[in-house]
């Protein structure tokens, strides 16, 4: 018997499939992942007081908040609702297109924490988020939901999709887009999703990483 919803039934296959390939990548590389974590958490430890992780409330599929697992790159007890402001005067368009969503010279960052973004290997612990069901490796940006505050009503289409490490928008615009242009990118990649995109856009990742452009 044919369902008589057919797209969600194939959404719910492609979001399955996509999780298999998800853990399945996640398995053949935590003999990189597992050393390299291990080394960037007790350079962290050296560098400044404070844990290893810094954990956020973001906005996961159909804007479900969850716990967000990154490495800290901020000095303990640094003011979080910096970054608030800013956002709220990037998503009102009162900043330059070069600003973005990160915030140029910021003092709170440690040493470790401005090598770690300009390599985004400060999101490699979100892979835990992953092997949770929260997060993909690709995706949309994971936002903080004082950022999903800003939001449109067109926006919230970019939540039918998890959330993901790496995407459309962390690879072709970093931090040089503006707010909508950077939701319009989130809403096209899952306009236009198969797993086809998502390996592509993995080995995209590599030379975005190793360039930081637009990191930070």
């Amino acid at each position: 018997m044919r369902s008589p919803y057919p797209a969600i039934v194939s959404r719910r296959r492609q979001l399955m499939l996509k999780r298999a390939i998800d853990l399945l990548l996640i398995f053949i590389a935590l003999p990189i992942l597992v050393p390299l974590m291990l080394l960037i958490s007790i350079l962290i430890r050296l560098d400044s007081p404070g844990t290893v992780f810094f954990i956020q409330k973001r906005a996961g599929l159909h804007c479900i908040p969850f716990n967000c697992f990154k490495f800290r790159t901020m000095y303990a007890n640094a003011d979080q609702t910096i970054h608030q402001k800013h956002i709220e005067a990037y998503a009102a368009g009162r900043l330059n297109e070069s600003n973005g969503v990160k915030l140029t010279n910021d003092v709170r960052i440690t040493r470790v924490g401005k090598l770690l973004r300009r390599s985004s290997l400060d999101e490699l612990p979100q892979i835990i988020n992953v092997i949770k069901g929260e997060m993909s490796l690709v995706g949309p940006r994971p936002l903080p939901m004082y950022e999903v505050e800003q939001f449109d009503l067109w926006h919230n289409e970019r939540f039918l999709m998890p959330p993901g490490i790496t995407g459309l928008w962390q690879v072709k615009g970093r931090s040089y887009v503006s707010f909508d242009d950077q939701l319009r990118m989130d809403i096209r990649y899952i306009r236009k999703w198969s797993i086809w995109l998502d390996i592509q856009l993995i080995f995209e990742t590599i030379p975005a990483m190793l360039s930081a452009k637009g990191a930070g």
